[in-house]
Formats: C-alpha cells, sequence, structure tokens
C-alpha cells in the first residue's frame, strides 16, 4: 500500500497592508523640513512624498506626486501661506491642507480655515499632537486647538466679550499680508511687485488699514506694524 500523500501546506496569504498617505511639506527653512520628513517617514501609515521651499515650487510638485495632504507653513518667501492656500484649492478642491506654524492661532488660525485649510496647529504643540492633527485631516475632519474651537464658538454664538478681540483681526486677508510686510520694512513699490499688484491699490490697502486700526498717518502705520512684526518674531 502506497503511503498517502499529505496535501501541500501553502502559505498564508496575509491582506496587503494599505497604501500609506502621501504628504508634501511646504516650508522655507530646509533643517525643518528635513526633521518633519524624518519624522513621519517612521510611521507605519503616512509618508513624506516632496518639499517644496515655497507657493511656487509647492504647485509644480503636486501633479507629479499626487499627495494626499499639503502641510505647509504660512510664512514663506513670495506668494503668502494665505492665498497659497486658496491657489491650491482652485488647482486641487480635494487636497486638504494643514498649516503648521509658529505664529500665534489666535490670529491665524481663523484666517487660514476661512481661505480653505482643514486645520491648524502651532509647531510647539509636539510631535505626538502633530501627528493626531495629520490623521485627523486625512480622515476628513478639521483640527484646531481646544483653544480656538472655543474661540470659534464664542463667534458663533455672538457672545464674544467687548474688547476681547485684537484690532489685527479687522483686517481683511490681504490687508493682513500687507501690514506684514510693511513691518518687515517693504516700501509699497516692493509690496506690489511681490503681491503682483499696482502701487495704487497697495496704496488704497494702507489707507483701509489706517482707518480699522485708527492710525493717523502712514508713520504710525508702520511703526505700528514694525512692532506687530517684531513682537511675533520673539513670540516664535
Amino acid at each position: 500500500m502506497s503511503p498517502r500523500t499529505q496535501p501541500e501546506k501553502r502559505p498564508a496569504v496575509r491582506p496587503a497592508a494599505p497604501a500609506r498617505k502621501k504628504i508634501i511639506l511646504v516650508d522655507d527653512h530646509p533643517l525643518l523640513r528635513a526633521g518633519l520628513a524624518q519624522f513621519i517617514n517612521k510611521q507605519p501609515d503616512m509618508e513624506t512624498c516632496c518639499e517644496a521651499g515655497n507657493a511656487a515650487e509647492a504647485v509644480q510638485q503636486l501633479s507629479t506626486f499626487k499627495p494626499d495632504l499639503v502641510l505647509t507653513d504660512i510664512t514663506m518667501p513670495g506668494k503668502g501661506g494665505i492665498e497659497f492656500i486658496k491657489d491650491l484649492l482652485v488647482l486641487r478642491p480635494e487636497l486638504p491642507v494643514l498649516v503648521v506654524s509658529m505664529h500665534d492661532e489666535t490670529l491665524y488660525a481663523e484666517r487660514v480655515l476661512r481661505a480653505g485649510a482643514r486645520g491648524y496647529i502651532m509647531k510647539e504643540a509636539g510631535g505626538e499632537n502633530l501627528l493626531a492633527a495629520i490623521r485627523q485631516v486625512l480622515g476628513g475632519q478639521v483640527y484646531v486647538s481646544p483653544r480656538i474651537s472655543a474661540k470659534i464658538l464664542e463667534n458663533l454664538s455672538a457672545r464674544k466679550p467687548r474688547g476681547s478681540s485684537s484690532p489685527i483681526e479687522k483686517l481683511s486677508d490681504r490687508e493682513f499680508e500687507i501690514f506684514q510686510l510693511i513691518g518687515r520694512g517693504k516700501s509699497t513699490r516692493d509690496i506690489a511687485a511681490e503681491l503682483h499688484l499696482s502701487p495704487k491699490t497697495v496704496e488704497v490697502h494702507r489707507g483701509h488699514i489706517k482707518d480699522k486700526l485708527g492710525l493717523k498717518d502712514s508713520v504710525s502705520l508702520v511703526h505700528q506694524a514694525v512692532q506687530w512684526v517684531e513682537h511675533q518674531g520673539q513670540a516664535g
């Protein structure tokens, strides 16, 4: 009697691991990008697909790498971060944007959300909070800190305490951008060239900024803008 042949054992088929989500890093500091990329690439569910030092580079990368998320700062050379977010959403309406910045969230978070970003987190929040924010935005949700969430709800409830907001919050996104450039020592002509506006348009914006901030002349405007930019730099 011939020995009974044993059925051949086939190795168990493991289900394929889900593809890692691809993230583009947009920041003008190469060392910071390198640190973020190394941190993200250690995660099992996400990876850095490309990097960019400014808005123009980021837009060029989009068609080549097709990222699932844009992780961006808002202070970069050339086009400002808020305008960059608006442009991204014209090109890729479905692409989520998460802003990670050193700037005070109370002044920037609501602006970037209005521009179309899906979240805002400060760099000082730490790595674990950043990962949580990334996963939350990739999951289709919006991420802001508890403090900003409470502030937004307070605004919606129309019970905000009188005098609790900064006068800077009255500025439109474009006025806010010009105010920052004034604080960095840019002339009207410099600002016009950087933002692709006419000098006359910049002057109109400057007039609106003075009115909203209650400033009597251009000297007062420059002084306040410089002080504000210096304060933001110290805070970061």
